[in-house]
């Protein structure tokens, strides 16, 4: 007998047929002797239609209670599918984040798990029950309930499937695994048999929205066995692992975020710590920085160029003007119509020229390249918004074709 845990996006669970869609699927894992422990996201569009109501009342709503209303989304989906199951003969149970044991910090809306009590779900599977857990949510010290952020659904499977040692995480989505790129953008699009943690991580950071990238690095901090597939189609998926099956191959993914934004702060003194004070004041309002670029000095000044999520943007700009004077800085300055494209690949720290041939693409194809950022397996450009989809089919035609 294992254990699996299975999750579920909101896609999977949009509407009535969709759930018993899952319920079926779910009861067949559990009629092979598998104990089973079911995560599942809000249904369709959910999160975004509540926050749509918050909108309503106010455009500045507390972050305490944005959590309070986003977390019934989770609710409702929990219920319906323990619904589902008991309807077709299979007995289970519908837990919520903190009735499944999940402690986080106090960063509402992004919250961190700190540590996951699994008395209640281990109580309820020696009971031969399937427990369906809400994703996304936690409670923090306070008792108050938090979220997890975007994706947070993924980062509680795989904590559960850590924490139980499950023998499997499978990740149900609305494509049957991992593409060489968005496969609604580029048609030709490869299926990956499986995929190392470190390119899947970079992937899920650059863009691609198969897996949350918080879910990946837990994966293989704990080495959970994932898997990517389909709750529509029952084909096999793509396995995220320590080590890709396909040697020597250059690069297993092309993948765009226009998701980002571009803030330069100007002319701020050519003197060592004002570096460390514009970071280090972004760090602590918990601003992720990406791409970094810092201009040569001239006349004792300097250009401090970096990006951000375009979520962020708004709250980075206010907070570097509001303290400019300490950097002693000009102006700050953000840009919005941008659009990161990357490559991601083992390959690319062991074949030369591999950066090279994604540049003269987006040459002969008359895209400007504003930024590049790269590491062992991943370059990044940063680009024109409206010339994303074009490089992201162009670079996967160079290097797949």
């Amino acid at each position: 007998m294992a254990l699996i845990v299975q999750k579920f996006g909101g896609t999977s669970v949009r509407d009535r047929d969709r759930i018993l869609n899952v319920a079926r699927i779910v009861a067949g894992t559990r009629a092979r002797g598998n104990d089973v422990v079911v995560v599942v996201s809000a249904q369709g569009d959910t999160t975004d239609d509540l926050i749509a109501k918050a909108d309503e009342i106010t455009h500045e709503a507390n972050k305490r209670e944005m959590d309070m209303l986003l977390s019934s989304g989770e609710q409702i989906s929990i219920a319906l599918l323990a619904m589902a199951l008991q309807s077709i003969g299979c007995p289970a149970i519908s837990l919520t984040g903190w009735q499944a044991g999940f402690r986080t910090d106090r960063a509402y809306t992004r919250a961190r798990i700190k540590k996951l009590e699994t008395e209640r779900i281990e109580s309820e599977l020696s009971k031969n029950r399937v427990v369906v857990v809400a994703g996304f949510q936690g409670i923090n010290r306070y008792d108050d309930i938090t979220t997890l952020g975007r994706g947070g659904s993924d980062t509680s499977a795989v904590a559960i499937a850590a924490a139980l040692h499950a023998d499997l995480c499978q990740i149900y989505t609305d494509v049957d695994g991992v593409y060489t790129a968005d496969p609604r953008l580029v048609p030709n699009a490869r299926k990956l048999p499986s995929i190392t943690f470190d390119e899947m991580l970079e992937l899920a950071t650059l863009g691609a929205q198969v897996l949350n990238n918080r879910s990946v690095e837990l994966a293989k901090k704990y080495s959970v066995n994932l898997e990517v597939r389909s709750s529509l189609t029952d084909v096999p998926g793509t396995i995220v692992k320590e080590v890709a099956d396909v040697e020597g191959m250059l690069i297993n993914g092309v993948t765009k975020d226009v998701k980002v934004a571009v803030i330069s702060i100007l002319d701020v003194p050519d003197v060592p710590g004002v570096s460390f004070k514009v970071f280090s004041l972004l760090a602590q309002r918990k601003i992720n920085v990406d791409i970094i670029l810092q201009s040569i000095g001239r006349e004792n000044n300097k250009d401090l160029i970096f990006t951000v999520a375009l979520e962020d943007a708004e709250a980075a700009r206010a907070l570097l003007e509001e303290n400019l004077a300490r950097f002693g800085g000009h102006r700050v300055l953000v840009d919005t119509d941008v659009a990161k494209v990357s490559i991601v690949g083992a390959g690319i720290q062991s074949h030369p020229g591999v950066a090279a041939r994604m540049f003269e693409t987006l040459y002969e194809n008359n895209i400007n390249i504003r930024m590049i950022s790269s590491s062992e397996i991943r370059v990044s450009v940063l680009i024109a918004k409206e010339e994303a989809d074009r490089a992201v089919a162009a670079i996967h035609s160079e290097f797949f074709d």
